[in-house]
């Protein structure tokens, strides 16, 4: 009885034994892509023959459970699919090449990634092969053109100007721009460096941008920055060019012969034209201002970047040195960019740790204002630059309210000087398999100095200083968010899900102290001397931000495709009862050459895939001095009481708005059509899209009952914007030696103002008014008209007989211009009222394309490679006002050549009108048509040619890569506008106005932008 219990317990033993032999062990590793050596995220990584699977993190991480004996089978689309063999529990590390060329890519977007076949936003990107041999001193240069929708203008050519970036268009008064996400924390995309980045993406539709909430509605554009690798040597990679720069185009003034002809002809040496000789009799041409201050400029480049990685971790860091001369004198540019990013994981992968660092100092020259700009084409070309019997040295104009473009530009001093902190730090936890903690940290602290220094000087009738003035400013930026975050991330069988929930707090703070002394000692260039001269300012403001958010996408057999999320947001800007607002969204895609139906086709569709999305978003930009976390008030409101004089403080009038402001949302409806072909080889894609803002904020005047005037800002109006993107690319190859690609973009977008719901009826905002010239604005915001259109009074050509002037009547026989003479401006009466008057500025154009475009083509051939990229847009207006100044007759100075064939007795045969400076012609009038241009170009942007060493050559010189390039930007552009450049973003300069979207189209003597020859070498050790 004995043996035969031991014998059932050896048997019992024996069996269970058996599953133990079978039990399933974890299976860890990295996934890399061949050519590049990057991690590849959101790889299937599935046991072969089983529901089993899950996806590859954003460091291609993945972590499996699976029997000894059983296939891993790794698979994404466009890669090559993978099968290893599972003997151990050891690491499986799989490296993966294109399968011919890549269908997809594993896009980054909020707060994780996903496979593009998954993705049912419309979501943009530009890789880094798409970044790599172009040269780009500053990354928003580098994204213009690249994805539809996507709007990158220049607002001047200066070298310490700015990029203006709009995602599919404008749709509010206050803000338009996007928001900056750089490795996973908001930050700034003019402190990237171009050579550090690895993917840019951005976020156009509120499906993809949502889970941002009260941030995005300018759309979010996602930075990542490169990374090292592990178990990987250490690798140095240096880029180094320098540029030469000119401007490409001058405009047409008169020389000094030319201009003392024109003035003796219409008699206007004693008229305010200017002497025909001053003090130094001109000799020849005269002086060319545009000569004198447009000059051959330099730049100078170089970046460096080392990384690498050990069992454990990562790192990567670049250094970057620029230094940019401006065309214009004394104007330049110099940064320094520091980056550090580095990843490291314990644990068995179950802890990681990362960080990523920015440091920018930056420093810029540029002594240029509008006056600057106007000197240099109407400073007269009879006076030299320099007068000897001027005690300050400078030539000087005893009729000209302008200075000498030298002169005043030498005088001034105006420097700028940054330092630039962005740090991201995170720390994730894997808790249980597939369920993933995140915890992240950004911190950006930005320190700016500003200092302008005016010396001596006796500039004529522009003025003089008798002693120096100094203004100083400085600002800090202190902002800290906070972000905890759940993802979880499953793939069972045909079922792929990923959930993810978070919580953020945001924090901003901005202090700002100015000086300023009207009289300091001379060579004293620090704030002393006469203290009733000067003068002290400081502002501080605060914004908090809390927000929960959250976001869940599911798969069905890569058919079927589901997104939603939603974020709660609130905000200290707005009061009690309105602070939180709530974003959700919602989209669906259907990847339709994964049904059966289709495999007829298969061989000639790779992806077929339809999408539609819906969301909202929001946006709390509502100015400064409207919310309670600021001071509101204002000192110096003084009264009397008694026989004393009081100080006391009043409310700013503008800060007085109504307690229930609230945010803008905007809700946006998108559908689109993602298409391949070929293996990969053809893609398009398609995007048409409504998008609606609704309480608009805008500035509605008092009512008169309220005893003072302004305005306060309301939720008052609706905008509607609609659009259509489609994007189109090829790559080919001829008997595998020529290489090359086609890509092209499209992209329209139309804005209207649908309602304001407030202010009276038939309520405007006016824009930009022209010097000297009152009127409603020479563009205006109203109901039922595009933003920012243009207000004007229609020309219709000139007057060529008396007879004409006469028969120029309405209907019940009024003269319509009675003061009118032969050759004067014909003006068309738009309401009909017998008179041409303002009632007669009307709707003539608007500042936004009817299309923007890009073109790219390019290719590679023993090892030479060629890019050529063209932008453009069509159907644009442009309001030029310098060719207003050089035109009109209504400012003293220099004039355009193009008043050499004014109507004239003796040349009636032109389309010029008659010129005079005297009379009281309207043809002076700035509120017309007359100076409205056609903005539409296209531009040969970019064309690159390089080419790389052989790798013969390289192993003996014991090199990986060596490519030697040349580069041409700004090489020609074909348009019908007369100034120095169509490409206008919002302007830097103050035109008057309180809203950027009213400095669009408005040519208001903006720096030329340049033409730019580049060479450099790109080395890889």
């Amino acid at each position: 009885m004995r043996r035969k219990i031991h014998f059932l317990l050896f048997l019992f033993l024996c069996m269970a034994s058996i599953p133990l032999a079978a039990q399933d062990i974890e299976v860890k590793g990295v996934v890399t892509e061949a050519t590049t050596n990057e991690p590849l995220p959101g790889v299937t990584v599935r046991v072969k023959d089983k529901d089993t699977g899950t996806i590859t993190d954003a460091d291609g991480k993945y972590s499996i459970k699976a029997g000894k004996g059983n296939t891993l089978v790794f698979s994404t689309i466009g890669m090559k699919q993978i099968e290893r063999a599972v003997t151990s529990g050891a690491p499986i590390n799989v490296t993966m090449e294109e399968d011919n060329i890549a269908l997809e890519q594993v896009v980054v977007i909020g707060y994780g990634t996903v496979k593009k076949s998954h993705l049912s936003g419309a979501v943009g990107s530009v890789s880094a092969k798409e970044l790599n041999g172009q040269v780009a001193s500053n990354a928003a240069t580098a994204l213009q053109g690249k994805i539809p929708g996507v709007s990158v203008a220049s607002s001047s050519g200066d070298p310490n100007g700015s990029m203006t970036i709009n995602v599919r268009g404008i749709s509010s008064l206050s803000n338009n721009d996007p928001l900056y996400v750089i490795d996973g924390s908001f930050g700034d995309i003019s402190m990237v460096d171009p050579n550090d980045i690895t993917s840019i993406e951005v976020l156009k539709d509120a499906a993809s941008a949502a889970i941002y909430g009260s941030r995005a509605a300018g759309g979010v554009i996602l930075i990542t920055t490169k990374s090292g690798r592990k178990d990987t040597p250490t690798k140095l990679d240096i880029n180094l060019f320098t540029g030469i720069s000119h401007n490409p185009k001058k405009l047409n003034v008169f020389n000094g012969e030319e201009y003392s002809r024109f003035a003796r002809y219409y008699k206007l040496a004693g008229d305010g034209f200017g002497a025909e000789t001053g003090a130094v009799p001109f000799v020849g041409e005269g002086t060319d201002w545009q000569d004198v201050m447009l000059n051959t400029a330099m730049t100078y480049k170089a970046n460096a970047t080392i990384s690498g990685g050990s069992k454990t971790g990562a790192y990567s860091a670049s250094i970057s040195y620029l230094n940019k001369e401006g065309i214009l004198r004394n104007t330049d540019h110099e940064s320094y960019n520091i980056r550090l990013k580095s990843d490291y994981s314990f644990l068995n992968n179950r802890l990681t740790i990362g960080q990523s660092m920015i440091v920018r100092l930056a420093q810029g020259k540029g002594n240029i204002d509008q006056d600057t700009m106007f000197g240099i084409l109407q400073f007269p070309s009879v006076v030299p630059v320099y007068d000897p019997t001027n005690a300050t040295g400078w030539g000087t104009s005893a009729n000209i309210n302008l200075p000498n473009p030298l002169g005043y530009s030498n005088v001034i001093d105006n420097t700028n000087e940054s330092t630039r902190i962005f740090l991201n730090a995170y720390l994730q936890a894997e808790i249980i398999k597939d369920l993933k903690y995140k915890f992240n940290v950004g911190i950006r602290k930005d320190h700016t100095k500003s200092r302008t220094y005016t010396g001596i000087y006796d500039l004529g009738t522009f003025g003089k200083n008798d002693a120096p003035d100094l203004k100083e400013g400085s600002s800090t930026y202190d902002s800290w968010v906070i972000e905890n975050t759940l993802n979880y991330d499953k793939v069972f069988g045909k079922h792929n899900i990923s959930l993810l929930a978070g919580y953020s707090a945001q924090k901003d703070k901005h202090y700002g102290l100015n000086g300023s002394n009207s009289d300091i000692p001379q060579f004293i260039e620090t704030m002393t001397g006469n203290t009733t001269t000067m003068s002290a300012s400081s502002n501080l403001k605060e914004l908090a931000l809390v927000s929960l958010f959250g976001r869940v996408m599911y798969s069905y057999d890569d058919r079927y495709l589901f997104s939603a999320s939603i974020r709660r947001d609130g905000s200290s800007r707005f009061g009690k009862g309105h602070q939180y607002g709530s974003f959700p969204s919602v989209s669906v895609g259907w990847n339709i050459n994964r049904e059966k139906f289709f495999k007829p086709l298969e061989n000639v569709f790779d992806q077929l895939k339809i999408r539609a999305s819906y969301g909202k978003l929001g946006n709390q930009e509502i100015g400064d001095n409207y919310y309670p976390t600021i001071s509101v008030v204002g000192s110096g409101m003084n009264y009397l009481q008694g026989n004393n004089i009081w100080f006391g403080q009043m409310p700013y009038v503008n800060a007085v708005s109504p307690t229930n402001l609230t945010w803008e949302n905007t809700e946006t409806y998108n559908i689109g059509l993602d298409l391949s072909l070929l293996n990969g080889r053809l893609t398009m894609t398609a995007d048409a899209y409504v998008k609606n803002t609704n309480d608009v904020l805008l500035p509605i005047p008092y009512a008169g009952s309220a005893g003072i005037s302004g305005f306060s800002i309301q939720n008052a109006g609706k905008i509607r914007n609609k659009g259509f993107e489609f994007a189109v690319n090829y790559r080919g190859s001829i008997k595998d030696k020529f290489n090359y690609y086609v890509g092209a973009n499209i992209s329209t977008d139309k804005n209207e103002v649908i309602k304001i719901s407030t202010g009276g009826d038939n309520m405007t905002i006016s824009g930009y008014s022209a010097h000297g010239q009152g009127g409603r604005g020479i563009n205006m915001f109203q109901e039922g008209h595009a933003m920012s259109y243009f207000n004007l009074i229609e020309t219709d050509g000139i007057f060529r007989s008396a007879e004409e002037i006469e028969n120029y009547r309405t209907a019940d026989g009024k003269l319509i211009q009675p003061g009118a003479q032969v050759g004067d401006v014909r003006y068309k009466d738009w309401n009909g009222d017998g008179s041409i008057t303002t009632d007669d500025q009307h709707d003539v154009g608007s500042p936004f394309p009817d299309m923007t475009f890009g073109l790219r083509l390019g290719g590679d051939w023993n090892n030479f490679d060629f890019n050529l990229f063209f932008d453009g847009t069509v159907g644009n207006k442009i309001y030029n006002y310098p060719r207003y100044r050089l035109e009109s007759g209504n400012f003293n100075g220099n004039y355009s050549t193009t008043l050499a064939n004014s109507w004239r007795p003796d040349n009636q045969n032109t389309d010029m009108p008659r010129f005079s400076v005297t009379d009281g012609a309207d043809n002076k009038w700035a509120y017309t048509d007359r100076w409205l241009e056609d903005g539409s170009y296209i531009r040969l942007k970019t064309l690159d040619i390089g080419y790389t060493l052989p790798k013969q050559l390289l192993k003996k010189i014991k090199l990986e890569n060596v490519r030697i390039y040349t580069s041409i930007e700004n090489l020609f552009t074909l348009t019908k506008y007369s100034g120095y450049t169509p490409d206008l973003g919002e302007s830097g300069v103050d035109l008057g106005t309180t809203y950027n979207v009213f400095t669009r189209g408005i040519d208001q003597g903006r720096y030329p932008l340049p033409r730019t020859f580049s060479f450099g070498i790109q080395v890889n050790l």
